[in-house]
């Protein structure tokens, strides 16, 4: 293992090692100083005995690339990367890589959950930050296969962060092993990863329900005399119902718990957004039946979508409005803030800012009439962010993935984007689209009919799909542009905003408020 006598080492002509955070199997975890920005990170240094070594120098060098890929606020974010070149006398070998990342300035969930179980609400809305995080590394391919509370990190604020991508794998990537030994921690193993099977996002779906139920419960569902007993009782058994323990817990919360652990693969959610809903939806039930919620909750509870936070109190939606209605105006004034309410919050539509012109009057809608739409791809396109496009709020917005190539080839077709459900029709003759990434191209199709969850990959074109259009010409979208349509004064109930290209030399799209005219 690395020693010591490496504090005041300089990494790549900037990066100062000043203490050590923690040693693995592989590294060692510095407090180091960027002496170039002068703000502190965080260094994972390979030891040099394990650097000798090609397969376990390539699954460092790997674990690099993978996270580097990754742009979350639910993921440690990685800095830079290199490899130092030195002499043996030194003590850092011939070859030692190491990774950057950003320095996350408190504990970590295993340091909170030592202490006792969390509160349910509390234990829920961290489950979901982490479903959050692990869903954008899906998108990127991207298992980490190590999901446990050790490897999530909480910020001063009490954000959780996911780190030590260290045996993630990309799926498009053969697998590479560690002699005979199970990768991963054995407490929080998925069945088929025990059994060296293959290992997919569902994996990490698998140890998820298992850090959920540590936190509402204060322990690990299975111990065990060694580390290949405990994970045999992952294969063999099935996770205690967590309402033995906790009785407290809701029917909704016991049963994420349960279908997330479930060993049979086709009872198990089978993605990252099917468990959030659930998640979300579980949140806002234990939330509404203890009637408060602080911290971290709060964030967590005003980022849930529509569905979910319909099932709130009112004053849980809008605590700052419920306090003032109550001290200031009384029961008619707070009458009027829950109107009010209904339009900024739920969506309606209709952005700040947009008025109704000669012979156009923008078009209301709910905040679930946006929903993505990438058939050609292999996956949701930030299905979470969808209803940010229909808001009423002009600084939030959906954005497409990360296209590090720089344009759509990725999708398989001929682009990507989301739709609009204006049930139950209207005849559109603008839309008005506003973005802060302008410059990207678009066409606007409509249809009665579709299938609004074709596989993934399917290359069957949009027209066949039952989408008719494009209606107007193809568009370059600025900051704010309208768009006319001219649909022949067919009314039309879905209408696709189909993104072409992406903004010049841009990695993603963004979408802040999509607005329809009739």
């Amino acid at each position: 293992m690395l020693s010591d006598t490496l504090l005041g080492t300089l990494l790549g002509g900037r990066y100062r090692l000043d203490s050590r955070i923690g040693a693995g199997g592989m590294s060692t975890v510095y407090l180091a100083f960027d002496t170039v920005l002068e703000r502190p990170v965080a260094i994972k240094l390979m030891h040099r005995h394990i650097a000798s070594d090609a397969d376990q120098l390539e699954r460092f060098r790997r674990e690099a690339k993978a996270v580097a890929q990754l742009n979350h606020p639910h993921i440690v974010t990685v800095i830079d990367a290199g490899e130092e070149g030195r002499d043996e006398d030194d003590g850092l070998g011939e070859v030692t890589p190491y990774i950057v990342f950003e320095y996350v300035d408190g504990e970590t969930l295993k340091d909170l959950v030592r202490e006792g179980p969390l509160e349910i609400t509390q234990a829920l809305a961290y489950a979901i930050e982490i479903a959050r995080g692990l869903g954008a590394a899906h998108e990127r391919h991207i298992v980490h296969r190590d999901v446990k509370p050790h490897n999530v990190l909480l910020t001063a604020e009490g954000r959780a962060k996911i780190t030590d991508f260290g045996i993630a794998r990309q799926l498009s990537q053969e697998s590479l092993t560690m002699d005979g030994r199970v990768l991963g921690t054995t407490d929080y193993v998925s069945p088929e990863q025990a059994l060296g099977q293959p290992v997919t996002g569902q994996s990490d779906i698998y140890s998820l329900g298992i850090v959920l139920y540590e936190l509402l419960t204060g322990e690990v569902p299975f111990t065990g005399d060694t580390p290949v007993a405990v994970a045999m009782r992952h294969v063999r058994e099935d996770v205690p119902d967590v309402q033995r323990l906790r009785p407290e817990v809701s029917a909704a919360t016991a049963a994420v718990v349960d279908r997330a652990t479930a060993h049979d693969l086709a009872r198990r959610y089978p993605d990252i957004p099917s468990l959030l809903a659930e998640l979300e939806e579980a949140l806002a039930i234990e939330a509404a039946r203890t009637g408060q919620a602080t911290g971290e909750v709060t964030s967590v509870l005003r980022s849930l979508p529509l569905g979910a936070r319909r099932r709130l109190p009112w004053r849980m939606r809008h605590p700052a409005r419920w306090v003032a209605g109550i001290a200031l105006f009384g029961v008619i004034v707070a009458l009027v803030i829950i109107a009010a309410a209904g339009n900024t919050h739920r969506g309606t539509g209709v952005a700040s800012g947009v008025s109704a012109k000669p012979g156009l009057v923008p078009v209301s809608l709910a905040q679930s009439a946006a929903h993505d739409y990438n058939p050609f791809g292999t996956g949701p396109e930030n299905r979470s962010q969808v209803n940010l496009a229909v808001d009423s709020d002009p600084n939030t917005a959906w954005s497409t993935a990360h296209y590090y190539e720089k344009n759509l080839k990725k999708t398989g077709g001929t682009g990507v984007g989301l739709y609009l459900d204006a049930a139950p029709g209207v005849i559109a003759r603008q839309i008005e689209l506003q973005t802060p990434t302008p410059g990207f191209g678009v066409q606007i199709y409509a249809t009665d009919h579709f299938d609004a969850s074709p596989p993934y990959g399917d290359p069957t074109p949009l027209s066949a799909r039952g989408w008719q259009g494009p209606f107007g010409a193809d568009a370059s979208v600025h900051s704010r542009e309208r768009i006319p349509l001219n649909t022949s004064g067919r009314r039309f109930r879905f209408y696709l905003i189909w993104l072409t290209t992406l903004p010049p030399g841009g990695e993603l799209a963004s979408i802040a408020e999509a607005t329809l005219f009739r």
